[in-house]
């Protein structure tokens, strides 16, 4: 077997067929409502959709736009796009209209599956666009496309023999900055991360995943469908996440994966004892950063210590905490096998080799994606000539090679000519008493070109005062990294993945010292 052929012996849709194949009555999917689809019936039943697809004029290479609730029918349709050669296209269902007409633009599907309430104005962009079919599919696995795919009658697909390079999917980051980015994601890049978590996380046939996160998103579509998948294992499969319902169905499974948020809100419940998780190996966290005090809470709680990882829609999975071994609190753990990591000074692109030194991560390996769909220059500007990604993330290694991440690189604060790093000031404002939470932010001031400012969110019944926060941290802070403001909130803006938005935070309070 060649290294292509290994490679692809964990592609998510191999997988599928090898385990039907092999035990055609074992257990995929489990919803919420008792639906149970075994790999046997997947497999069958992204036949059905890939037929129907086919019958769009879907061929090898075209694209399938998804902005879809979350269903078992949602997987039979990114697993169809995949046997077919087809590139799976999903989409935030939070995104407007007007969004929606960037996508379709820029992606240039054959098909767009939408939910059935936004068919009408998906109708019209697509028209507009050129784009042949709209198509839709609602949470409960009905709709327009299913309906097309119950009336194929053979389930025998034509299979297109992938290679380590096919395109799988494009994946659009939030276009924080300038318009959203596409991500181009090979089936290489797909198998090859599958089988580095299963492997790094112990998956096997015998784990059942609780599945609570969206599906249009790399967390939830590629670490997590793909490595049960790829181990053969199964999902409580449910279509989001809800704090009392998680702790029932905790003795059910063995694994679960979440984002900082589900682990707060699991806290909040008083259920929540190592008696009801018992039964859970490892709970896994990432996609926004985990506060070291939500890990060690959790750890008193239930006796177990999440597993924090560190990746990006452009390189899937590139750090991990160990299975085995200390999961260090506000680290992300070393590079995953396979993958190579650097830092490097963020204006000269020159390595960093000092233990702790701060500076841009750059990450090299088999899960990078290899570009930008239609953006040559953005891809050029963002690899370096010998391969290495560069992130946007700033950040260091320890000595026992663990990495830390302290921020994006557009978040980095300089005031008065000083470098700011927002985590830093973060984690000492957190650890006060009556704080849940804190983002740090720069925005413009006349004196220092930005000024540091703490937005905070205070603990019910918490009376905090701003000159006393202020005063707690000057015993621990360099005087110009003090906030020169501190400003109290209920709540922070957050994306659906639970990342807190800066740049919200930052167009909010710009005006802040300019105005008097």
């Amino acid at each position: 077997m060649d290294n292509r052929d290994s490679v692809l012996a964990s592609d998510p849709y191999r997988s599928l067929t090898r385990v039907a194949e092999a035990e055609p009555h074992r257990i995929l999917i489990e919803t919420s409502s008792g639906e149970r689809y075994t790999y046997a019936q997947m497999r069958d039943l992204a036949a059905r959709y890939a037929l129907a697809l086919q019958s769009r004029g879907v061929a090898e290479g075209e694209r399938v736009v998804a902005q879809i609730d979350k269903s078992a029918q949602s997987v039979a349709l990114y697993l169809a796009s995949l046997s077919i050669g087809a590139v799976f296209v999903p989409l935030n269902t939070a995104y407007t209209v007007a969004e929606l007409e960037y996508f379709l633009r820029d992606a240039a599907p054959r098909v767009a599956v939408v939910r059935p309430q936004t068919a009408s104005s998906a109708a019209s962009i697509a028209a507009a666009a050129g784009i042949a079919h709209v198509e839709t599919l609602d949470g409960e696995g009905g709709g327009s496309l299913s309906e097309l795919a119950d009336s194929q009658g053979a389930v025998d697909v034509p299979q297109v023999e992938p290679t380590t390079r096919t395109l799988a999917a494009l994946l659009y980051t939030s276009g924080t900055t300038g318009r959203s980015k596409g991500a181009m994601l090979s089936r290489g890049n797909l198998a090859s991360n599958a089988r580095t978590l299963a492997d790094a996380w112990h998956f096997g046939p015998e784990d059942v995943l609780l599945h609570a996160l969206p599906i249009f998103h790399v967390h939830g579509l590629f670490v997590a469908i793909n490595t049960v998948l790829v181990s053969g294992s199964r999902m409580l499969f449910l279509p989001r996440f809800d704090a009392a319902e998680v702790i029932d169905l905790l003795p059910r499974v063995t694994v679960m994966m979440g984002v900082p948020t589900f682990y707060t809100r699991l806290l909040e419940d008083g259920r929540l004892t190592s008696e009801c998780s018992r039964n859970v190996r490892l709970f896994i966290s990432g996609s926004a950063p985990l506060l070291p005090d939500t890990h060690r809470a959790f750890q008193e709680r239930t006796g177990q210590a999440i597993l924090e990882r560190y990746g990006m829609s452009e390189t899937l999975m590139n750090t991990s905490n160990p299975y085995k071994g200390q999961r260090l609190p506000g680290s992300v753990g070393p590079p995953l096998p396979g993958v190579e990591i650097r830092i490097t000074d963020a204006d000269t692109g020159a390595p960093l080799v000092e233990t702790d030194a701060i500076g841009m991560i750059e990450v090299r390996g088999p899960s990078v994606f290899s570009g930008y769909w239609r953006m040559p220059e953005k891809t050029a500007a963002e690899f370096r000539d010998d391969g290495f990604f560069i992130t946007g993330d700033l950040g260091k290694v320890d000595a026992r090679g663990y990495v830390h991440i302290v921020g994006r690189g557009k978040d980095l604060i300089i005031t008065g000519g000083y470098n700011v790093y927002p985590i830093e000031v973060e984690a000492e404002i957190d650890s006060l008493a009556g704080v849940v939470e804190t983002a740090v932010i720069g925005v413009p001031h006349p004196d220092f070109g930005e000024g540091v400012t703490a937005v905070v969110v205070p603990a019910k019944g918490a009376t905090l005062d701003e000159q006393a926060i202020r005063r707690a941290l000057e015993q621990r802070l360099a005087n110009y990294k003090l906030p020169k403001r501190v400003i109290f909130v209920t709540e922070l803006p957050r994306n659906t993945m639970g990342k807190v938005q800066k740049s919200v935070l930052r167009e909010s309070y710009r005006e802040l010292y300019l105005t008097g």
